[in-house]
């Protein structure tokens, strides 16, 4: 458990005390008593029977504080080991098991940290998590309000060429917008060292084991993979952290470039990218690009986001999920958001990625036993 409480502020000073469980990646839980919240340590990724363990002991030590909570988080996934355990504890304490949307509770733990118990506009971009329409999702405007949220708009989902590899082959996710924009034709003599080029194309051509995703993880990896700088990821993230680097690289040298206008498209909540992606199709200077590509994803968000504010009259914006790992987006959308006169709220101790998701996750199921 760590020594450092984060306060929550005073609305919830008597509430009972909660337990959350978690992320499938990256887990850390959560306990909220007195006010306060204190994580756990990190015990990883979910996929081994090691960090299970270590994910069960964990639990153990924030209940030994906690005494017996009120309610129990988790994710919305049933076939996590966190969300099967957290059941399991709720079942064997006799206490409510509180299932939590991944996005929600990305924005949930940005609000707790804030003391922001109000609506707030929520802009969720990571890798994924499932969604209540059981898909996988990713890039999410919602409006949050407590333990409520409605999904406003999504990103225009992309195609997943052979389902999670292509998490990991950001140029299948280059593969599959070239497909979308007509241009599949390209794929091959784009990538002549990929052997599986003719079957990526043929379950492309034919939507097998295609996936959709409104994951704004894969929306970066599809433009690294377009641009050339990342084919095949050997770590966590690396097809993104390359983007940025060489945006990094041009905008540190030569400025912000003057977003793509014509780089998206919004219809009924939906924001489509793809016209940003087929120009960084043809771009040869691979920093220009990718500089090219976080101005206009910038300009793009902040549109979007801004409109759902004056739609549902909201002037708090809350930023959540790894993507804000990046700088660049972060700076950049808060410094757009703020220019309009919004409030932006962002991570302060804990991480905008999974490992600080459990926050929300107990975030939420304060606000589900208010209501009770």
């Amino acid at each position: 458990m760590s020594a450092a409480a984060i306060p929550l502020g005073g609305h919830f000073a008597g509430a009972a005390p909660v337990l959350a469980a978690g992320a499938w990646f990256k887990n850390a839980l959560c306990g909220i008593k007195d006010g306060e919240a204190h994580m756990s340590r990190v015990v990883g990724d979910l996929n081994t029977p090691e960090a299970c363990i270590a994910h069960e002991e964990e639990a153990e030590t924030l209940l030994a504080w906690l005494g017996t909570p009120a309610a129990i988080a988790h994710d919305l996934h049933p076939d996590f080991h966190s969300s099967r355990h957290a059941a399991g504890i709720a079942a064997r304490l006799g206490v409510t098991a509180v299932p939590v949307q991944h996005h929600h509770a990305h924005i949930a733990a940005v609000c707790a940290e804030h003391g922001e118990c109000g609506p707030v506009i929520g802009l969720a971009l990571d890798g994924v998590g499932l969604g209540t329409d059981n898909t996988p999702w990713g890039g999410e405007l919602l409006r949050v309000d407590g333990a409520r949220f409605e999904r406003l708009g999504h990103l225009a989902p992309l195609a997943l060429p052979g389902g999670d590899r292509a998490s990991r082959e950001p140029w299948r996710m280059a593969a599959a917008v070239l497909h979308d924009l007509g241009r599949g034709d390209e794929v091959a003599a784009r990538y002549p060292d990929e052997p599986a080029v003719a079957t990526v194309l043929a379950m492309l051509e034919k939507n097998l084991n295609c996936p959709r995703t409104s994951s704004a993880g894969r929306l970066f990896d599809a433009a690294s993979g377009l641009l050339g700088l990342c084919l095949k990821m050997e770590m966590d993230a690396e097809a993104a952290i390359k983007l940025e680097q060489a945006a990094t690289r041009r905008i540190e040298s030569g400025g912000w470039p003057q977003a793509m206008r014509q780089g998206w498209s919004l219809d009924n909540g939906v924001l489509d990218l793809r016209p940003l992606l087929g120009e960084l199709a043809g771009q040869r200077d691979a920093e220009q690009g990718a500089a090219l590509f976080h101005s206009t994803l910038v300009a793009a968000l902040a549109e979007w986001t801004a409109r759902a504010c004056a739609t549902a009259g909201i002037e708090t914006v809350a930023l959540g999920g790894g993507c804000f790992f990046n700088r660049l987006l972060a700076a950049g959308l808060r410094r757009e958001l703020e220019n309009v006169g919004l409030r932006v709220l962002a991570p302060i101790k804990l991480v905008p990625g999974d490992a600080g998701l459990a926050l929300g996750q107990a975030w939420v199921a304060l606000h589900v036993l208010e209501y009770q």
